[in-house]
């Protein structure tokens, strides 16, 4: 056991060193820091910006007209990078109830099916039904938990 806590020991110290960062940071620190190079990574590729790890590879498979010459990619005037607002509601019936359940589970708190519509883009009234049929079918599969009220609970983790 000793090796093995030895080696994960010089691999958090050898990781550490290749971001640049102090080596003594805890688990918060590092998700932190991590979050905000993601964001700074999805920044630079939303303005063409790729740090590909293996050009020679990468760039002719997966880059496109300008990008595979000037690492630009040709991406219109209106991506941004991170939308920090409201998550859009899938069209794909399939995809509905986990999202439903994400936002459920992100508030911390029970919730009514209108209440969860209106944490979407352009949800509310339009899509309250379908809001409704995923949370029934959630709670049917022992996801949530349906409440007296007419709320839904996210199922707790053990």
């Amino acid at each position: 056991m000793l090796i093995l806590k030895e080696l994960h020991e010089t691999i958090d110290a050898l990781t550490a060193e290749a971001y640049g960062w102090p080596a003594d940071l805890s688990d918060d620190e590092i998700l932190e820091r991590l979050v905000a190079l993601n964001a700074e990574r999805a920044r630079e590729e939303a303005q063409g910006h790729v740090r590909w790890l293996r050009p020679d590879y990468q760039i002719p498979r997966f880059a496109t007209g300008k990008a595979a010459k000037s690492g630009e990619l040709a991406l219109p005037e209106t991506v941004v990078a991170i939308d920090a607002g409201k998550p859009a509601f899938p069209t794909d019936r399939t995809e509905q109830p986990l999202s439903v359940e994400g936002i459920l589970i992100a508030s911390g708190r029970p919730m009514a099916a209108a209440e969860i519509a209106r944490a979407f883009k352009r949800g509310g009234k339009r899509i309250e039904p379908r809001v409704a049929e995923a949370l029934a079918m959630l709670a049917r599969y022992g996801h949530v938990t349906a409440l007296p009220d007419g709320r839904f609970a996210a199922r707790r983790a053990a």
